[in-house]
């Protein structure tokens, strides 16, 4: 599962919207917002990877979004 909430403030402190990060990784924005809106369920590893470039994180920060944890 994604942390969608770390990963929309990493969006905002870069200076960035929605719109214009799925500008710079070459997707429609509906495309981006509907994935973030599913709880990045249908993100790809391309997804991750670009997003990752896109909005410079470092390995910590990647990890921290891209593989949460939930324990039941």
């Amino acid at each position: 599962m994604v942390n969608v909430n770390k990963l929309k403030g990493k969006i905002v402190e870069k200076g960035l919207t929605i719109g214009l990060l799925a500008k710079k990784i070459g997707v429609d924005r509906s495309t981006l917002y509907r994935k973030i809106s599913n709880n990045g369920e249908s993100f790809t590893i391309k997804d991750a990877n670009l997003i990752c470039q896109a909005l410079d994180l470092t390995p910590r920060e990647a990890t921290d979004i891209f593989f949460t944890q939930v324990v039941a």
